[in-house]
C-alpha cells in the first residue's frame, strides 16, 4: 500500500503552509439577529416586573448586552425607599460577590505584567500562612487556588458578609492566628471570600497601591467605569441604592458597611449603565481573532477566565425556570461561574448577594449575549430569573452560536477529497502517512461502492460546516440520498487528512 502511495505522490496537490494571518473568526452571519432580539424586549421586561413583585423588590435595574453594546436597560422601583428616589439605571448598587472577577482580572493584569505567577505559593506574599493546611501532606496554597476556591477554606458566606469593611491588619491578624481548614487546597471547590480577600492583598503587595486603587487605574479607568467605587460614602445621596431586608411585611433598611480589605470578595458599587461596559469588555474578547488589542486586559486572558479552573458537580436533570430538564455540568473559572448545558451552550457569570443586596450578571460567549440585574433587597434570588432571560432571549429570538470560520486549507481538503470518493483514483498527496494504514484503499473503494450504488451519482457537495480550524463536515446530495463526509487533518504545515467518514445520512 505505502508502494502505491509513493508512485501518487508525483501529482501532488499542493496547499499552502497555515499562515496566522489568513484566520477568519467566527461569525454569526445573521442579518436579523439584532432585531429578533429587539422584538424579545417587552417579554424580558414583563418577566423583571413580575420577578420584582413577587420577591417585594424595592427597587431593580437591569440591562441586556449584546455584542458588546447595552442594546437595552431598564429600571423600577425606589433606591431610597424613605425620601422616594427612584431606581435608574445610573443608580449605584452594591453588587457583592459580582466583584471577584474584578479581583481576578486585576491578578491577570499583574500576572501578564511579569509581577506575579499564578502557582506562585500564597506565603510568598502572606507568610503567615506558610505551613498552614488541614494536613501535614497537604500542598502550599497558591494564587490559583484562592482565584479557583479550592485553598481549603471552608464555604463562609455569612460570615464572610460581615467582613467588608475589615482591615489589611485585621485579615493577617486572622491568618497569624491560625486558620481552619475544611480540605487540603487543590481538592475540592468550597467558596471561600476569605480567599478573595488575600487576593486584594496580594494585589496591594505586588503592585504597591490597594486593590482597589489598582482595579480603577487599570480596569475601571480605561473602560470608563469612572464612578464605579468599593466606598459608599463617596456616592452622592441621590445616587446610592440603599439595601433593603423584607421582614414582617415591612421593610428594615441595611447599615452599609465602609470599604476595607474583603471589599475585594464583594464590596463593589456600580450602576447598570457602567456594569454595562465590564459586560461588553468580556464578550468583546470573543472571538479569538487578530485584531489589535483595545481592552484593558488581554484577550487571551479574559478568555482564560471563562474556562473552567475548579470542577464543582454534574446535574443530569438540571430544571430550567421554564420547566426545560437539561443536563448540565457545573464549574468555577477565575472570578466567574461555568456551565454549560446539554445544547452545548456555555453560561459565564457570577452572582452577589450581601445584607441589602442581590445581583447577577450572565452571558453566553459563544451568543455574544449578556444580561444584569441588580437589586436592593437582601439577597434577591437574581441568578434565577436571569438564567430564565437568556433562555428566553435564545429561544424567541431564535438564536444560534456563532459558525466557525471553515479555514482555506479544510476548504481545499474538502474540494479535492470530494472528488476523490467515488473512485478512489489517482490519489494527490493530501493523506498524512497513517492515513492508508488506518484506511486501505481496498476498504475504501468497497464502501465508497456500496454507498454510491443506493444513493446514485453526486448532485452537488454542500459547504464546509468547520468543528474547528482542522475539522469539520460537509453533507454531499446525491440521486437518492445524502451522504456526510467528515475528515480530521494533522497537526503538520500545510495539514494532511488523518482521518476519514463517509456515512449515509
Amino acid at each position: 500500500m505505502k508502494q502505491l502511495f509513493l508512485l501518487l505522490v508525483v501529482f501532488p496537490f499542493f496547499a499552502s503552509a497555515q499562515n496566522p494571518s489568513h484566520f477568519t473568526p467566527a461569525s454569526f452571519n445573521d442579518p436579523t439577529r439584532l432585531e429578533r432580539i429587539q422584538k424579545a424586549i417587552p417579554v424580558i421586561e414583563k418577566m423583571y416586573q413580575d420577578f420584582a413583585l413577587v420577591n417585594h423588590l424595592p427597587g431593580y435595574a437591569y440591562g441586556i448586552v449584546v455584542d458588546g453594546q447595552l442594546l437595552y436597560k431598564g429600571a423600577a422601583g425606589y433606591a431610597n425607599l424613605e425620601e422616594k428616589i427612584p431606581a435608574t439605571t445610573s443608580s449605584m448598587f452594591r453588587i457583592a460577590s459580582m466583584s471577584k472577577s474584578f479581583t481576578s482580572l486585576a491578578i491577570l493584569h499583574l500576572r501578564d505584567a511579569g509581577k506575579l505567577r499564578l502557582d506562585d505559593p500564597v506565603s510568598m506574599y502572606i507568610p503567615a500562612l506558610k505551613g498552614q493546611g488541614l494536613t501535614k501532606d497537604a500542598p502550599p496554597i497558591t494564587i490559583r487556588h484562592l482565584m479557583s476556591h479550592s485553598a481549603g477554606f471552608p464555604e463562609d458566606n455569612p460570615w464572610g458578609d460581615r467582613q467588608l469593611a475589615d482591615s489589611e491588619k485585621d485579615l493577617n491578624d486572622l491568618i497569624k492566628g491560625q486558620l481552619s481548614f475544611s480540605n487540603v487546597a487543590g481538592i475540592e471547590y468550597e467558596y471561600s471570600n476569605l480567599g478573595f480577600a488575600m487576593l486584594g492583598y496580594i494585589i496591594h503587595k505586588v503592585s504597591g497601591i490597594t486593590y482597589d486603587a489598582y482595579i480603577k487605574k487599570n480596569i475601571l479607568l480605561p473602560l470608563g467605569m469612572n464612578a464605579t467605587t468599593y466606598e459608599y460614602t463617596e456616592i452622592p445621596k441621590e445616587k446610592f441604592a440603599y439595601g433593603y431586608r423584607y421582614i414582617n411585611d415591612q421593610w428594615r433598611k441595611e447599615t452599609p458597611l465602609k470599604d476595607g480589605i474583603y471589599g475585594a470578595m464583594g464590596g463593589m458599587i456600580t450602576s447598570i449603565d457602567m456594569f454595562g461596559k465590564y459586560v461588553a469588555m468580556h464578550e468583546a474578547a470573543w472571538p479569538e481573532r487578530n485584531d489589535k488589542e483595545t481592552l484593558p486586559v488581554k484577550r487571551s486572558s479574559i478568555r482564560e477566565m471563562h474556562q473552567p479552573a475548579r470542577f464543582i458537580a454534574l446535574n443530569p436533570n438540571y430544571t430550567f425556570p421554564s420547566g426545560k430538564k437539561l443536563a448540565t455540568a457545573g464549574a468555577y473559572t477565575y472570578g466567574l461561574r461555568w456551565m454549560i448545558d446539554a445544547e452545548h451552550k456555555k453560561n459565564i457569570g457570577h452572582s452577589g448577594g450581601l445584607p441589602g443586596f442581590g445581583s447577577n450578571w450572565q452571558f453566553l460567549p459563544d451568543y455574544g449575549i449578556g444580561v444584569i440585574l441588580f437589586a436592593n433587597v437582601t439577597y434577591a434570588p437574581t441568578t434565577t430569573i436571569n438564567t430564565a432571560v437568556i433562555d428566553t432571549l435564545v429561544h424567541l429570538a431564535s438564536l444560534k452560536p456563532r459558525q466557525t470560520s471553515v479555514s482555506p486549507i479544510l476548504a481545499q481538503r474538502q474540494q479535492v477529497l470530494a472528488k476523490l470518493i467515488m473512485n478512489w483514483e489517482n490519489i494527490p498527496a493530501i493523506f498524512a502517512e497513517n492515513f492508508f494504514d488506518d484506511y486501505p484503499i481496498d476498504m475504501l473503494k468497497k464502501q465508497s461502492a456500496e454507498l454510491f450504488a443506493q444513493v446514485g451519482n453526486i448532485k452537488a457537495i454542500q459547504k464546509m460546516f468547520a468543528e474547528n480550524q482542522l475539522r469539520g463536515y460537509c453533507i454531499i446530495n446525491c440521486e437518492r440520498g445524502k451522504l456526510k463526509m467528515s475528515f480530521t487533518l494533522s497537526p503538520e504545515n500545510p495539514a494532511l487528512i488523518q482521518e476519514y467518514h463517509l456515512i449515509k445520512e
